[in-house]
């Protein structure tokens, strides 16, 4: 069962999912999320998290072997404005799914948490020993999720992994890619100037401690994102895990608007703004763990190939999903 399988991470995890041989029904309120995301060969369960009774009866019925959970609201910035619906929705939801799944004798759980848990972090690349810090209230939610499930595997025998990435970014495909709304991403952010339906991107500083002075990121294709998900799942069995996912090195907001430049043959103008509270000058992850113990490996590490996938998905869909 992935929940949140019809949003950007969940979908290109359940293609990876099909693709191992596994069958997968979706749990989606389709808030954030998109039908027409959904892979064909899926089933579908339209109901929310926080709705324990939808979750029991879901989970009853399908009886699932294991659980992705994707489901959340994500955007950082807003977690700052509304902690209380990042420290009270998403953490109740991910309660009532873990309590469900307990109940149920579902002993596999994947969470999809965040680099976010690292703040501003004392040292990068950032490896899984590094200091829990959040930044945000949206960082908190998922390491109060990473602590409950300490516990479902200490109580229950719940084997989890949780999988804290950095910045996902790149489209499966030319008709499964990235469509949120409100748009916080930096790719498809610049992709939209390319496209005309904004007259320029804002940099957000650029005298950070960095070679060209904007904010270094580490940006990881959705589809290894996916991958490493379906990796960690065939691995639970060996015991529980927390993996950190991400390229290993980082790219600056100067070299993927320069990358998109590029790949769009557009000039994408650029004005530079002052920084934004909170911003890290460098996010890189370690995934030297990940690596050795389950031979993950990324498959799109070049930003131009990141891009590039992102600019066929948004040409093919300049608005988005219908």
């Amino acid at each position: 069962m992935v929940t949140g399988g019809a949003g950007y991470i969940g979908s290109a995890a359940v293609v990876e999912l099909l693709a191992a041989g596994h069958e997968v029904v979706v749990f989606d309120n389709l808030a954030q999320g998109h039908r027409q995301a959904l892979h064909p060969d899926v089933a579908l369960v339209e109901a929310d998290l926080a709705d324990r009774k939808a979750v029991d009866a879901a989970i009853g019925k399908h009886e699932p072997e294991g659980i992705l959970h994707f489901a959340s609201h994500t955007l950082v910035g807003e977690s700052m404005e509304k902690p209380f619906l990042y420290l009270g929705d998403n953490v109740r939801c991910g309660l009532n799914l873990m309590e469900s799944a307990a109940e149920h004798g579902v002993r596999r759980f994947i969470l999809s948490s965040t680099a976010n848990l690292f703040g501003i972090p004392d040292r990068v690349p950032i490896d899984e020993t590094a200091p829990i810090t959040p930044g945000s209230p949206y960082g908190e939610g998922k390491y109060i999720l990473e602590r409950m499930l300490h516990w479902m595997d200490d109580r229950f025998g719940m084997r989890y992994a949780a999988l804290r990435y950095f910045n996902a970014a790149g489209a499966v495909s030319p008709e499964l890619g990235e469509d949120h709304d409100p748009e916080t991403h930096l790719i498809p952010l610049v992709l939209q100037v390319a496209l005309g339906q904004r007259e320029r991107v804002t940099v957000y500083g650029d005298d950070y401690d960095t070679p060209d002075g904007t904010c270094v990121r580490d940006y990881v294709h959705v589809s290894d994102l996916a991958q490493a998900h379906v990796l960690a799942l065939h691995a639970l069995d060996l015991g529980s895990r927390t993996y950190n996912l991400g390229n290993g090195r980082g790219f600056s907001v100067r070299e993927v608007i320069e990358t998109a430049r590029a790949v769009t043959g557009h000039p994408i103008p650029a004005d530079v703004g002052p920084r934004r509270p909170g911003d890290p000058a460098v996010l890189v992850a370690a995934s030297d763990r990940i690596r050795a113990e389950l031979g993950w490996t990324p498959k799109h590490a070049d930003l131009r190939a990141i891009i590039e996938s992102a600019w066929a998905w948004h040409q093919a869909h300049p608005h988005g999903y219908p």
